[in-house]
């Protein structure tokens, strides 16, 4: 099924977003994710921005369902995400951004509490250990993320960045 080092790398990124670790990607892992990253931050599930993260991760779980899912039962399985990436997405990152736009920026604001539209390293760091990331990598990768060097990181930053992650095989 995983024949080529695309398609290991895309399989890699499933236990990402199966955060329940059940072996398929489902609404509930996406809901998961946000109610850790509200929980990180102490913000309420029926606040704006609470509300917001729930709204933009069903966007993000009803792309992806919609890229992936070829049999219809609201689950994606190891071979479908692999599929789903490496046929409708590899070459169209900027497919994928749009779809992980909404959730990426109730993200961003949730680990914002200066509300300026962007979060320091170390909050991006917290929110990408409250998505499951280890603590040893979530802060390098943070700072990769801000790509200007003044120690904050925004939405321009971030969602480009996820894209490249999820569809560029390096």
């Amino acid at each position: 099924m995983v024949n080529s080092e695309y398609e290991r790398r895309i399989a890699a990124r499933f236990t990402t977003f199966d955060q329940d670790g059940n072996g398929h990607i489902d609404r509930s892992d996406f809901s998961g994710a946000a109610k850790a990253l509200l929980a990180e931050f102490g913000v309420a599930a029926r606040s704006d921005k609470g509300q917001a993260l729930y709204g933009g991760a069903e966007a993000l779980w009803q792309g992806l369902a919609g890229i992936a899912d070829r049999d219809g039962d609201q689950r994606i399985t190891l071979e479908e995400f692999v599929t789903g990436a490496v046929k409708r997405l590899r070459d169209k990152p900027d497919r994928f951004a749009e779809i992980a736009r909404p959730f990426l920026h109730a993200a961003l604001a949730v680990a914002d509490p200066a509300d300026d539209g962007t979060v320091t390293v170390a909050n991006a760091a917290r929110a990408l250990t409250a998505f499951g990331v280890p603590g040893d990598a979530a802060g390098p990768v943070a700072a990769a993320l801000d790509t200007d060097g003044d120690g904050r990181v925004g939405e321009a930053e971030v969602v480009p960045a996820f894209a490249r992650w999820f569809t560029v095989p390096e």
